[in-house]
């Protein structure tokens, strides 16, 4: 029977090589499959590192430009914050939910 099988897969060589293949691709802590989950990871928090990047530079444009203008400081603060001055009364205006 085992005179059947070609001398190629009977060789040491080959059965270690091959052995040695599927442990690395399917068993090793690091194999095809957790190569691949890794790599998709990678590059969804790469996307979210970039669109946090242009977040971060449009907050910081703001910021400048808040810091600026005076006026416009007011004006956030007035409306983000509801800030008054001293004299002055703030009515909200809520909208009715229908």
């Amino acid at each position: 029977m085992i005179q059947r099988i070609p001398k190629i897969f009977r060789n040491f060589y080959f059965i270690t090589s091959f052995l040695f293949l599927v442990w690395m691709l399917f068993f090793d802590s690091n194999d095809f499959v957790t190569q691949y989950q890794m790599r998709r990871e990678l590059s969804d928090l790469e996307r979210d590192k970039e669109h946090y990047l242009e977040k971060m530079a449009e907050v910081e444009k703001d910021r400048r430009e808040l810091m600026g203008n005076p006026a416009l400081l007011e004006k956030f603060a007035r409306e983000k914050y509801l800030m008054k001055r001293p004299n002055e009364e703030v009515f909200i205006i809520v909208p009715r939910e229908e």
